[in-house]
């Protein structure tokens, strides 16, 4: 080939290929991550989704989250009859979707489950109902940041006043060491059976007491006593006592019962403590909506907003199926930490719990920015 044709011809290869490369954005008023535009045909299995139950769960969702600025607007066109006749469309009209992407460059992150599990429990303490769900602590501060620092909007400091001093709040140790009928601050809501089902629900967020004549307390997240969360898992990992490939819910609930004696040790190494509310709804996230199994993610706030759609590509824990559908974020929790990173709600009921337990998926995740927003960074 004519060495001038052979440089005309890289020059308009160059320039197409990066034409269609898609660049990674910084949207800082909407999110912490590194964002990639992508086309919606670009979204494997997008147009195979459920569009119209997606809709139902954004429109839920929609009772609080429309609060936010950022979704007023496209919650008032989601509750248009319009938008119900064509929920496909009400979702590429609206909004704008984008690939997380990790800081390294990856497009894979971690995807765990959650539940809502049910304990055996009682509103007055006996020998057999003897470990206290509380309530959220009279002496119990939540600093929230963002009146003073925007930027810090999502984070939120926890703690007591001691003289005048905001303090670091007690640990899980303390707090079970302390006996709550000598203090007016720890009151339980009612009392279970089992340390090991209250710390999982603790780790859950939220769930249900069954009371001896058979009637239900639900309980839901009240407030958490600002300690990082640790997974003990990765304690028993180290020790050699579970393999990193079976670490579940199950496998260290059965070490756990298999060494009674080393129980309080390992649960009092994650010193984050969960406080709840007695609600008349059923498992209820961080947004303050009834949370939709399948259809609601637990996100990182810094990187996923509540209340955005999120479409999700992973596989199912026990039938390596695939999982592609768009989901609702309206839940967090103190391990969900990443760039890509969810929680997925699956339920409650015996193959909710064993789906959540096992689910440690790579997966995709594609965050819809409302279009009017998207133009304004």
């Amino acid at each position: 080939m004519n060495p001038i044709k052979t440089l005309v011809f890289f020059a308009i290869s160059l320039a197409l290929f990066t034409g269609c490369t898609s660049k990674i954005e910084q949207k800082p008023s909407i999110s912490q991550a590194n964002l990639k535009t992508v086309q919606w045909e670009e979204i494997e299995q997008f147009k195979a989704d459920n569009h119209l139950k997606a809709l139902k769960v954004f429109v839920k969702d929609c009772k609080a989250s429309k609060k936010n600025p950022l979704l007023t607007s496209v919650c008032d066109i989601a509750n248009k009859q319009s938008s119900f006749e064509n929920p496909e469309e009400f979702f590429i009209n609206n909004f704008q979707p984008y690939k997380l992407i990790s800081d390294e460059g990856d497009d894979e992150g971690l995807i765990t489950g959650y539940y809502e599990p049910l304990l055996q429990g009682s509103y007055y303490k006996t020998k057999r109902f003897k470990y206290p769900v509380y309530a959220v602590p009279k002496d119990l501060i939540t600093v929230d940041l963002s009146s003073l620092y925007p930027s810090l909007s999502n984070y939120r400091l926890r703690g007591k006043i001691i003289g005048n001093k905001l303090v670091p709040y007690n640990s899980r140790e303390e707090i079970n060491s302390i006996d709550y009928r000598t203090t007016k601050n720890l009151t339980p809501i009612c009392f279970v059976d089992d340390k090991i089902e209250l710390f999982f629900l603790q780790i859950q967020g939220s769930g249900k007491v069954q009371l001896p004549n058979g009637k239900f307390i639900n309980i839901g997240y009240g407030a958490q006593n600002g300690h990082p969360y640790y997974a003990i898992g990765r304690k028993l990992i180290e020790m050699n006592a579970i393999k990193k490939e079976n670490i579940s819910l199950q496998s260290i609930k059965k070490w756990l019962l298999a060494n009674p004696t080393e129980v309080n040790n390992l649960l009092n190494l994650n010193q984050s403590y969960v406080f709840f509310t007695k609600s008349s709804k059923t498992a209820t996230g961080s947004l303050g909506t009834q949370l939709t199994a399948n259809r609601n993610l637990a996100v990182d706030r810094q990187n996923i907003p509540l209340g955005f759609p999120v479409f999700i590509k992973t596989t199912n824990p026990i039938t390596q199926e695939p999982i592609h559908k768009t989901m609702i974020a309206a839940d967090t929790g103190g391990a969900i930490k990443g760039k890509i990173r969810a929680d997925f709600f699956f339920g409650n009921g015996e193959k909710a719990r064993e789906l959540a337990g096992r689910m440690k998926q790579q997966g995709e995740l594609f965050l819809f920015i409302p279009k009017q927003q998207d133009t304004k960074d």
